[in-house]
């Protein structure tokens, strides 16, 4: 048993002795790698916005005249030509007008010619001649006034464009300023959306963008052309308007779809 107990304490004492030699010969933990920035991605941040197809110009055409609706040449959903007639009116009121007025405009002149014959006779006195001058010049005042009014007997389109709706039919009553026609310019078709303020440090005129319409499943190229003036505070946005590059006949105004941006990377 002694010899035993003899023999442990000496292993016990030959490993603590070799314990200095092996930590020594262990090697010292490696330094922590510097932290490097990762590289710039090529890849663009892409994001998706969603918009709608307006016409560049449109608008609402009203009677200018009371009067009866004698004729709507260009049916809804038809294309039209710039001056082309869109509404008609029975005017036969204001060109019985016109008639009267010109009338009385000749008796007037008549009077005021023979008036200026007795002045140089010394016939007259200065204030009929006055008169009779005055009243020339109110009947030329009314036949002026019935040309105009029979110039609104007629609206002729201001643009190009397709008829939207008609919100009057033939034989109806027209009041002064009065809705009839709906019409738009859908030769040129603008996306309108916002986007986030925070854009505007890469966003441009002639940005280049897609546009994915709903209705057709299809992808159509478009390009900035404007930006909005004034920044949204509340929601930190911007308005911008693009327009389709090119004309596609599938397109109609109304459309909706969703607007593709791709912000470049910062390298």
């Amino acid at each position: 048993m002694k010899q035993m107990n003899w023999r442990r304490s000496l292993g016990l004492i030959c490993g603590l002795a070799w314990l200095p030699a092996v930590l020594a010969a262990d090697p010292a933990p490696a330094a922590p790698l510097p932290v490097t920035a990762a590289p710039a991605t090529s890849t663009d941040e892409v994001r998706d916005i969603r918009a709608q197809l307006a016409p560049r110009q449109f608008t609402t055409l009203a009677s200018e005249i009371g009067a009866k609706i004698s004729s709507l040449p260009v049916p809804e959903g038809s294309a039209f030509k710039k001056g082309q007639v869109l509404v008609g009116f029975d005017c036969s009121l204001q060109q019985a007008q016109l008639n009267k007025a010109r009338a009385g405009l000749s008796a007037a002149d008549k009077t005021w010619s023979a008036n200026k014959r007795l002045n140089e006779l010394n016939s007259i006195g200065q204030v009929e001649l006055q008169v009779s001058e005055a009243e020339v010049m109110k009947n030329r005042a009314e036949v002026s006034l019935m040309s105009t009014m029979l110039g609104k007997c007629s609206i002729t389109a201001p643009f190009a464009g397709r008829v939207v709706e008609q919100k009057m039919r033939e034989q109806q009553f027209a009041q002064p300023g009065q809705a009839i026609l709906d019409i738009l310019d859908d030769s040129v078709l603008e996306i309108e959306f916002l986007a986030p303020s925070r854009w505007l440090s890469w966003l441009k005129n002639g940005t280049l963008l897609q546009l994915r319409v709903d209705e057709t499943g299809k992808q159509y190229p478009a390009k900035i052309t404007r930006i909005g003036a004034r920044v949204d505070p509340v929601s930190q946005s911007i308005k911008l308007v693009a327009t389709i590059d090119g004309h596609y006949a599938e397109l109609i105004a109304g459309m909706s779809g969703t607007v593709v941006l791709s912000q470049p990377v910062s390298h």
